[in-house]
């Protein structure tokens, strides 16, 4: 099995540093299969290229093979493609060579492990369930141009059509550590047959290996099913997870890991709540007939594409601190194909919502979904600053967790939050208290609403605070 990853970024052979592996020494791995072997055929300035070859040994699989044969025959362990097509098998290898280049670290070159180098990725022999469509379905929402070209079952013998292997080409502009993690779930996923035990450890390596991109990934549901080899009870634990991040029902998130039989055809799935979300800001927004909007906290851009949506709104700004969530978001929305009348509505730009800052003014309307509670408490006096008095637009809607409702989750811990980088979540009086402070102070008047279901209880999964500049108001300041 061989891969080949090169780059043109210059210098080129900083790639060693962030791979840890110097270009002037081969080296050579043990792992279960058997030996890996990771070296440079080229080495310049202009261009770097590490090679991986997986030599499988077929009687350490045989010997360490659990159950039956993941090739589907008696004689499958002992006649098949794993020393030579690229498999679940060079994904085990990749994760052990390149251990903490997939955690984005590097001692030499720190500056270099955020940065998006240009990259080429080489698969002469891939396995791939579902061809070279399936490849396109994995790696071109993760921002990969692809090149895969099916291999035939015989090239004296045309006719017989196309077998499950493909040769593959991927080039983009990406993170290393990115890019390994995408390989790193993309080739057991594609093999669709994993060929060492399954355990529930898979989901933790899933998830860590996901983040970032997993969660808004299109085809989310095939991925992890495949990925954890249809372990039905597993999949519903990633998906709950992901759920957590998304803020989703996880029995909404995906109906094909949900359990079988019972089940009324004919009965609608529930609404989810990330789309309830997005239909209540969206109403709200019309209500106040505003025509240019700000999308604060933007992220991957979901709400965007949402907005794009509305013929009413003639400019939609997003703006988030993270350059990466903006590439993210970027690609998303497909930018670079969008046709011009489509592209001049729209502007993604790159700042903090705790410093003044003019490009923000002057605008209709402002929305902050899902954002106020990834900040640490100290810094909401700055976020109000920014927005309610220096950008002071005429409406304002904030969206944030409620608490409360958090023991409906089955997958969260007591006192667990919706997401590992929430600084707080606020019960329904502490967000009303907060949103009625803020008003007061800017000259606002407040609205407080629920969205989702709403638990006698414990209220409704999500509120949001609808705020509407008096007419002559003037916005202080507290020193």
């Amino acid at each position: 099995m061989l891969l080949t990853l090169s780059t043109t970024h210059r210098p080129a052979t900083d790639l060693g540093f962030l791979l840890h592996k110097n270009p002037d020494r081969p080296q050579a791995v043990d792992v279960s299969s058997g030996r890996v072997h990771v070296f440079y055929p080229e080495a310049s300035d202009e261009r770097c290229t590490v090679a991986l070859l997986l030599e499988v040994d077929p009687i350490a699989l045989v010997r360490g093979a659990r159950g039956t044969s993941a090739d589907g025959f008696s004689l499958g362990q002992h006649v098949n493609d794993r020393p030579y097509a690229a498999s679940s098998l060079l994904a085990v290898a990749l994760g052990k060579v390149f251990a903490s280049a997939r955690r984005g670290t590097s001692k030499e070159r720190p500056d270099l492990v955020g940065v998006a180098l240009p990259l080429e990725i080489r698969l002469p022999a891939l396995s791939c369930r579902g061809g070279a469509g399936m490849a396109e379905r994995f790696f071109a929402p993760l921002g990969w141009t692809v090149e895969a070209r099916p291999v035939p079952l015989d090239e004296t013998f045309p006719e017989w059509g196309d077998s499950r292997y493909i040769e593959l080409r991927l080039t983009g502009t990406q993170r290393l550590a990115d890019a390994i993690n995408h390989l790193y779930v993309g080739l057991p996923v594609l093999d669709d047959a994993k060929h060492y035990w399954v355990s529930s450890d898979e989901i933790d390596k899933l998830l860590r290996a996901g983040e970032g991109w997993l969660g808004t990934h299109p085809d989310r549901d095939m991925i992890t099913r495949r990925y954890l080899a249809h372990r039905v009870s597993f999949a519903r634990q990633a998906m709950a997870r992901l759920a957590e991040v998304d803020d989703l029902d996880p029995d909404t998130l995906d109906d094909a890991v949900a359990p079988t039989g019972g089940a009324d055809e004919r009965e609608q799935p529930p609404v989810p709540l990330v789309v309830q979300r997005h239909g209540a800001v969206v109403a709200e927004l019309r209500a106040s007939g505003a025509t240019r909007v700000l999308d604060l906290g933007c992220g991957n851009g979901a709400l965007v594409q949402t907005l794009l949506e509305e013929s009413a709104l003639i400019e939609i700004v997003g703006v988030d601190v993270s350059a990466r969530a903006l590439e993210v978001a970027a690609r998303r929305l497909h930018l670079d194909r969008m046709p011009e009348r489509q592209r001049a509505r729209l502007s993604l730009l790159q700042g903090s919502l705790t410093c003044a800052d003019g490009r923000l003014r002057g605008y209709d309307a402002a929305v902050l979904m899902e954002v106020v509670e990834h900040l640490d408490p100290d810094r909401l006096p700055a976020l109000e600053r920014t927005v309610f008095a220096d950008a002071a637009p005429g409406t304002v809607i904030v969206t944030t967790p409620n608490v409360e409702h958090n023991v409906r989750y089955p997958a969260l811990l007591p006192g667990g939050l919706r997401h590992r980088d929430h600084r707080f979540e606020w019960t329904r009086s502490e967000f009303a208290q907060w949103a009625t402070g803020v008003a007061g102070r800017h000259g606002y008047v407040v609205r407080i609403d629920g969205i989702g279901t709403d638990d006698p209880e414990f209220g409704p999964p999500t509120q949001m605070a609808v705020f509407t500049r008096r007419v002559g108001s003037v916005s202080e300041v507290a020193a």
